[in-house]
């Protein structure tokens, strides 16, 4: 009963150092893995860009690509997409000429009113 008792009490200062050891290490880790999250590069937010120009004659993809929505929509959403973008760009609010002569074709492409290039630029 007597070692009973010399062994709790001279495991309990262990079992403190032990737990003392793996809270700094946790602590540690901690540290190292939120200045690794706060270093990393930033992500956008948005998506990213189509890289490249307009092609000469404006297929259904670029026409998709231009108002940002999917080849195979219907025409609602088409309409959609293309007033949203139209608001963004339009030349009476700042926009370009050549932009909006562009998603205007893209809309015309999309719904199947044109085949080809339509923009005077």
């Amino acid at each position: 009963m007597i070692w009973l008792c010399v062994l709790v009490h001279q495991a309990t200062p262990f079992l403190a150092g032990v737990a003392v050891a793996a809270t700094a290490l946790a602590g540690r880790y901690g540290i190292q893995a939120w200045q690794a999250f706060k270093a990393r590069p930033p992500r956008p937010k948005i998506k990213k860009f189509y890289e490249g120009g307009f092609q000469p004659t404006m297929t259904k993809r670029e026409a998709a690509l231009i108002l940002g929505i999917r080849e195979n929509v219907p025409a609602e959403k088409v309409k959609e997409a293309h007033r949203k973008v139209m608001v963004a760009n339009h030349p009476d609010a700042g926009g370009s000429h050549f932009l909006a002569s562009k998603i205007n074709e893209a809309k015309d492409v999309m719904l199947g009113k044109t085949k080809g290039s339509g923009s005077p630029f």
